[in-house]
């Protein structure tokens, strides 16, 4: 009799227990599904003004290791990342890259009192290449996210930059690219832009109706 009233008791608490762990719901569920991951995400925005200040070069390293732990087809790593601090570098590629442009594009560029290169002002970069193939492109995007978002933990700005990595591939900057060493065979994908933010640029509206 004593083991059936337990049992009785029992299943009389369980279904309240169960009542209680209902998802939560409206601002509840947005604090509920929070952490310093998601944080970095939703506050991570590209940046396109830095300080004049350099980055160590130990959380450069740092950065470019989370980057290469991202997740990449088969684990075949057919990527490559070169960090460039190197002012001689930057302002060299910088200007070959004016020169290569449309002059009202670089008029507009140069007439913020603040402009210093071509990079957004970046003052070190992450050149990425890949072994091309379907799966690489794919691989290098992934990348370039987790190097984004480690730099925004650190708090650095970023900004990913296509129309640098066009011109780094072209006959023009031959002498640049071979002087980053990457494997035969290999193309540079993007390069993404960091440094020390010197704005903060608020979030943009993003469409939840595709989701």
């Amino acid at each position: 009799m004593k083991n059936f009233l337990i049992l009785l008791s029992m299943a009389l608490v369980l279904p309240l227990v169960s009542c209680n762990e209902n998802p939560a719901t409206g601002e509840d569920a947005q604090g509920a599904y929070e952490n310093p991951v998601v944080e970095a995400i939703m506050e991570r925005r590209s940046v396109r003004k830095y300080q004049d200040r350099p980055v160590e070069r130990e959380l450069l390293m740092r950065i470019a290791e989370c980057g290469i732990n991202a997740p990449n087809a088969m684990n075949a790593q057919q990527w490559e990342v070169r960090i460039v601090d190197n002012k001689e570098w930057i302002q060299g590629m910088s200007d070959l890259q004016l020169s290569m442009m449309d002059s009202s594009a670089v008029a507009q560029m140069k007439a913020d009192p603040s402009f210093r290169n071509a990079f957004r002002n970046g003052t070190a970069l992450f050149v990425v290449a890949v072994k091309p193939s379907p799966m690489t492109f794919i691989d290098a995007g992934l990348m370039g996210e987790n190097i984004m978002l480690a730099a925004h933990s650190f708090g650095l700005g970023t900004c990913c930059l296509g129309s640098s990595a066009r011109f780094l591939n072209t006959p023009e900057a031959a002498d640049y690219l071979k002087a980053l060493q990457f494997s035969e065979g290999y193309e540079v994908q993007y390069i993404i832009a960091a440094g020390y933010p010197d704005e903060h640029p608020q979030a943009k509206p993003r469409n939840k109706e595709i989701i």
